[in-house]
């Protein structure tokens, strides 16, 4: 499998109806930086933010980014109408468009 770079995008329908949505810059394989929206919440909002630096570094890959994703909703973050696994799936549904 190739490496990915660039610029990548996905949108991602939570079951249950939220929209999760991100764009991200890969360079060799790895999120040189990442925005994530959608119609999710997070408490507390700013929090978003801290979620975007901790993915920034990561693999692209689905084991990496899932520790991350892990490790950040165990920090006292509440996220409300979709889950890590959601996150994950966006992620890497961007990785294969």
């Amino acid at each position: 499998m190739g490496q990915k770079n660039g610029i990548l995008s996905a949108d991602y329908k939570v079951k249950g109806g939220k929209l999760l949505r991100c764009n991200l810059n890969v360079d060799n394989d790895i999120i040189s930086s990442i925005k994530i929206t959608g119609d999710f919440f997070m408490y507390p909002e700013e929090k978003i933010e801290s979620l975007e630096q901790m993915l920034t570094g990561a693999k692209m890959d689905e084991e990496s980014v899932r520790e991350k994703m892990n490790a950040f909703l165990s920090s006292n973050v509440q996220v409300v109408g979709a889950d890590a696994e959601d996150f994950v799936k966006l992620i890497m549904s961007a990785s294969a468009n």
